[in-house]
C-alpha cells in the first residue's frame, strides 16, 4: 500500500507505463494503491480504459464475489495488492498461491479483468470493470507527456549532430597537420545531418512496424525520461499556484489598507466641505444682499431699454387729399 501527502492524481502521474500481456493482449499499465483504495490505467493505443474504487465500492464488490466473506476491507486490501500489483507491472505474481488473471472485452468497450488467488485457504475472487477514460484524463497520463519527450529527445538529436560537425572539423584539423589514424578500420566518413536522417529512417522505420507489439512497451531509460518529465511539469505546476496563491494573499491584505485610506480621505474632504460651507454661510449674506439690491435696479432698466428698442418709430401722417381737407 501506497501512502503519501500528495493527491492520488499526482502520483498516479508520476508512474511510468509498463507494458503487461493479459490473455495474450499487449497493455500499457499504471496503478497507485492506497490504504483502501486504487486506481488503475490500461491502454492499448487504441483506447485507454480506468477503474477508481474506494473503501465502499471495494466493500460492495467482495460481497457480490466472494458470498462467504466476512471482514473489513484492510483485512483482505493487503493480500489483493499482493497479488494484482506484481500482473500490473509486468513481472508475474511474486506470491505462493497460483494467481489466476484473464481479460475479456466487453460489447460496451468496456474490458473486464477477472483474478482468483488464494486468501486464508479459501479462493478469492476479484474483478476490474475498466470503462473507456475521458479524453482529458488520456491527454494527461499519456499524450502530453509523450509530445514532451519527443520534442526533449528531438533537441538531443540536434545537439548530437551539431557535435558530430564539430567533431569532423576537429579531426580535419588534425589530419592538416599531418596526423594519421594507426588503424584504417577506425575511420569514418563525415557526417550529413540530412543523409543520416534520410538513412536512418529508411531501415528503422519498417522494422520498427513490423515490432509493433513490442513497440508499446516502454524501456527502461523510456521509463525514466517519462517519469522525469512529469514530475518536472507537477512540481512547476505546484510552484506556480504556490505563486498565485502568494498573491492572492498579498492583494487581500492590501485591500483593507486601500478601505482605510479611502475612508480616511472621505472624512478628511467632508470636514473641508463643511469648513468651506461654514464659511461661505459666514461670509456671503452682505454680497448675497447687495446683489439683491442691484438686482431690482437692473429688472426695472430692462423693461424700458426693451421697450424703446422694440417699439417702431412713428411714422408722420399723410396728408388726405380729396374733396374733404
Amino acid at each position: 500500500m501506497e501512502g503519501s501527502g500528495a493527491p492520488a492524481e499526482d502520483i498516479l502521474l508520476r508512474r511510468p507505463w509498463l507494458p503487461v500481456s493479459i490473455s495474450g493482449c499487449q497493455l500499457l499499465a499504471k496503478s497507485w494503491f492506497g490504504e483502501t483504495a486504487y486506481h488503475i490505467l490500461l491502454t492499448d493505443m487504441h483506447c485507454m480504459w480506468e477503474e477508481r474504487m474506494d473503501t465502499a465500492d471495494i466493500q460492495s464488490r467482495s460481497q457480490e464475489l466472494n458470498r462467504r466473506l466476512r471482514a473489513p476491507v484492510k483485512a483482505f486490501f493487503t493480500h489483493l495488492c499482493e497479488v494484482v500489483k506484481p500482473c500490473l507491472a509486468g513481472v508475474g505474481s511474486q506470491t505462493e498461491n497460483e494467481v489466476q488473471i484473464s481479460l475479456t472485452r466487453q460489447k460496451d468497450g468496456s474490458i473486464n479483468m477477472r483474478l482468483k488467488s488464494e486468501l486464508a485457504g479459501l479462493p478469492f475472487y476479484w474483478e476490474f470493470h475498466c470503462t473507456p477514460a475521458p479524453v482529458a484524463l488520456v491527454c494527461i497520463q499519456l499524450v502530453r507527456p509523450l509530445l514532451t519527450m519527443s520534442r526533449l529527445l528531438q533537441r538531443q538529436v540536434e545537439q548530437l549532430g551539431s557535435l558530430l560537425v564539430r567533431k569532423d572539423a576537429e579531426i580535419q584539423d588534425y589530419r592538416e597537420n599531418g596526423a594519421t589514424l594507426s588503424r584504417e578500420r577506425l575511420q569514418t566518413d563525415v557526417f550529413e545531418e540530412q543523409t543520416h536522417r534520410e538513412d536512418f529512417i529508411a531501415k528503422a522505420l519498417p522494422l520498427l512496424c513490423s515490432e509493433q507489439q513490442e513497440a508499446l512497451g516502454f524501456d527502461g531509460e523510456l521509463q525514466e525520461l517519462y517519469t522525469t518529465i512529469v514530475t518536472h511539469g507537477s512540481a512547476r505546476k505546484r510552484k506556480l499556484s504556490e505563486q498565485r496563491s502568494a498573491e492572492e494573499v498579498e492583494r487581500a491584505n492590501k485591500e483593507p489598507e486601500l478601505v482605510l485610506n479611502a475612508s480616511a480621505g472621505g472624512s478628511v474632504s467632508s470636514e473641508s466641505a463643511d469648513r468651506n460651507e461654514k464659511q461661505t454661510n459666514n461670509g456671503e449674506p452682505e454680497t448675497r444682499g447687495a446683489k439683491m439690491v442691484n438686482r431690482p435696479k437692473m429688472q426695472q432698466s430692462l423693461p424700458v431699454t426693451s421697450t424703446a428698442a422694440e417699439r417702431p418709430a412713428s411714422k408722420p401722417k399723410k396728408k388726405k387729399v380729396g374733396l374733404f381737407r
